[in-house]
């Protein structure tokens, strides 16, 4: 099931198109040149400038990272990032141009995000930077930069992130070492030879190298940690290191070192991540490959690489490795790096191992010296393709929610399967307290954990790029949402707009639960006659009318307008937001207490869409009698949504699905009809007696 949900959205992928970035104007770029700084001559026809100095020397680079690594963010559109290096690779200045993630538009606002590219300068792009936090003491003697990332944008960071590196790296490999730039080598599917561990340490593919302890005294010898490593003294001649490395992206490679399990493993993560290049390490000796602080699925701190003089990302990819027949046995890990950032799996590339020591008790210092790994893998396994095809990041956003959308899955298969089981389930004695468990799973799982609320943003985005042209990729960036789409679409066939206004949307819950402490309060409620419960329901219209206006005539104005959602404040940032939001969610809050669910049935444009696309409902699911209306309204009184006429009609359009009038339809203590019917029956029995 999971493997055909990630191949429906490939396919989903593929179908859409991209839009081709092309560079801002020079004379935009030179307003972000500081003196005594200025902008050069054109380096190439991608928006590299030179960078000149006060004496028009020249001094470094300028370029824009969207037409250099146009990575998609949530909008749809790359995150567009200036950045300028000087020539030795460092960092002279990072800073935003342009984007249109949601969280930061109309959620966090800009400020995090310019924070976070302010932490470039100064770095190089030959230091291993990852976006992150160090855990426990991970980050002493370790080769790794952290970058903080912002809380809640996590995955927009790291797009931002991949852009600025993937940009910058190809800038100098370009013009500042004289690199190549041609596309990285793949391992070549068509290669398929029968090779075992043997085979691959006697024809050099297997990497081996040992250093012993006293190699690793040597280096140290002179330092205050000199001394530091009693073992190292005691037995010099013993390794301290001993270590086989190997590129097991080649299938016939990582058949001969994989165990069968571990190799299958592998090539399904292949099938998800295409473009990773995975290597095996295995090490023999004392130093193993971790620190105790090391975290699956981060990045290694002992460990980093680089190759041409340039930095390559490692991290771990995750896997339980099982060795082969024959491999040395040891601590194992596969970690991967992406090749579009930086590795040419058939080229020369060196493992610097990091030997870390300690001096002193009480906080002790921290020193490290490399140890350099030179490792080559024969080309024969690697093809070049003429044209290397990015693969999107959101395939890597997949795999890492996996677990939460298959907790999602299992939440809403049942969900769905309601709308054949609804009757019973309203009969059941247990319904009272069933709806509002699954009210708080959706505030807490579906909300505030999954961020799985749906917004009028999602609609407006989809609208505007039909009418500007453009990529729908950014729907599937976030695969927990979108799921939850699936469903209420699912939804409009089955049971109108009812599955997701009244079961699964996570500010509509938190409305439902108002009320009831509104009623445990014994507040006066607010019932709107039907006359002005009928105007009312026709403002999420004019609402939804509204913001379409402005995505044509103000479309930069289009995020601030969707504000009129409080989904945002009480979901995304958890009220954490400027006190005129938080006072606006808690209002509708605060209201929802005396008049039930007032936003989601009078303002909501999002409840506007899902009661239009409620029209695809197949078919009237709420079995009505002929009573129903007329003489019996007790279902009309008993309907907080009011969405039944006084005909006994259902208004699908405004049913929430709430089940409360088919607990009465079915209710012989309730159901007005029934009781009449059981009556006339037990007075024409008494009669017959």
């Amino acid at each position: 099931m999971r493997d055909l949900f990630i191949k429906a959205i490939a396919a989903l992928f593929i179908l859409t198109h991209a839009v081709m970035a092309t560079p801002l104007p020079r004379e935009n770029l030179e307003g972000y040149i500081m003196p005594p700084f200025s902008l050069g001559e054109a380096a190439n026809d991608k928006g590299v400038y030179t960078l000149l100095n006060s004496g028009g020397a020249e001094a470094g680079y300028v370029f824009e990272t969207e037409p250099l690594a146009p990575l998609p963010g949530f909008s749809g559109a790359p995150i567009n990032v200036l950045v300028i290096l000087d020539l030795e690779g460092k960092f002279m200045d990072v800073r935003l141009i342009s984007h249109n993630e949601p969280i930061f538009v109309s959620g966090l606002g800009e400020a995090p995000f310019h924070r976070f590219f302010e932490q470039y300068r100064g770095l190089s792009i030959s230091q291993s930077i990852v976006v992150g936090t160090p855990y426990g003491g991970g980050a002493q003697g370790s080769s790794l930069v952290y970058l903080d990332g912002v809380t809640k944008a996590t995955a927009s960071v790291r797009i931002a992130h991949e852009s600025v590196m993937g940009a910058a790296l190809a800038v100098a490999r370009e013009k500042m070492q004289g690199i190549s730039t041609r596309p990285p080598a793949q391992p070549d599917a068509s290669v398929d030879e029968s090779l075992t561990w043997d085979d691959l340490v006697a024809q050099g593919i297997a990497t081996h190298q040992t250093v012993t302890n006293a190699e690793l005294d040597a280096l140290f010898k002179g330092t205050l940690w000199e001394d530091d490593d009693p073992e190292a003294r005691d037995d010099p001649t013993a390794p301290y290191l001993d270590i086989w490395v190997l590129d097991i992206g080649p299938r016939s490679i990582a058949r001969a070192a994989l165990a069968p399990d571990t190799y299958d493993e592998l090539q399904h993560f292949l099938e998800i991540s295409p473009e990773q290049e995975p290597l095996l390490l295995i090490e023999t000796a004392r130093h193993g490959l971790v620190s105790p602080d090391f975290v699956r699925n981060t990045a290694p701190d002992w460990l980093s690489a680089e190759q041409g003089g340039l930095p390559i990302a490692l991290r771990d990819a995750d896997l339980f490795v099982e060795l082969a027949k024959g491999a040395p046995d040891g601590a194992a890990m596969i970690l991967r790096t992406d090749r579009r950032l930086g590795l040419d799996p058939a080229s020369e590339w060196q493992l610097n191992v990091a030997a870390v020591r300690e001096h002193g008790m009480f906080q002790p210092e921290m020193a490290s010296v490399t140890l350099p790994v030179t490792v080559t893998t024969p080309e024969r396994f690697f093809t070049r393709p003429g044209e290397v095809k990015q693969a999107p990041p959101w395939l890597e956003a997949l795999r890492g929610r996996q677990t939460d959308l298959i907790v999602l899955g299992a939440f809403l298969v049942p969900l769905l399967a309601l709308v054949f089981a609804h009757k019973r389930l309203a009969g059941a004695h247990y319904f009272t307290p069933i709806r509002p468990a699954i009210l708080a799973v959706v505030i807490g799982f579906v909300g505030w954990w999954g961020q799985g609320q749906l917004s009028i943003v999602t609609v407006l985005g989809v609208i505007r790029t039909a009418f500007q042209g453009g990529s729908y990729t950014f729907l599937v960036y976030d695969p927990f949402s979108l799921v939850v789409w699936g469903a209420a679409i699912i939804g409009f066939f089955l049971w109108g707009r009812g599955l997701f206004c009244g079961w699964l949307c996570p500010f509509g819950a938190m409305q439902e639960f108002a009320h009831h402490l509104g009623q445990l309060l014994r507040l006066p409620q607010i019932k709107p006659s039907n006359a002005w419960d009928a105007r009312l329901k026709l403002l999420k219209y004019v609402v939804l009318a509204s913001l379409l206006a402005v995505v044509f005539l103000a479309p930069a104005y289009t995020e601030k307008a969707a504000e009129v959602e409080p989904f945002k404040t009480a979901i995304t940032t958890f009220f954490v937001r400027e006190w005129y939001y938080v006072a606006y969610a808690a209002g509708l809050l605060l209201l929802s207490m005396v008049l039930f669910k007032g936003f989601c049935r009078y303002v909501c444009p999002l409840g506007a869409v899902m009661a239009i696309g409620g029209l695809l409902r197949g078919r009237k699911w709420i079995e009505r009698r002929a009573e129903c209306g007329s003489p019996c309204q007790l279902c009309k009184v008993k309907c907080n949504y009011n969405a039944i006429k006084k005909t006994g009609e259902i208004q699908y359009d405004e049913c929430f699905a709430c089940l409360d009038c088919v607990t009465i339809h079915d209710d012989p203590k309730q159901c007005v009809p029934l009781i009449i019917a059981a009556k006339r029956g037990a007075k024409l029995q008494e009669a017959a007696e």
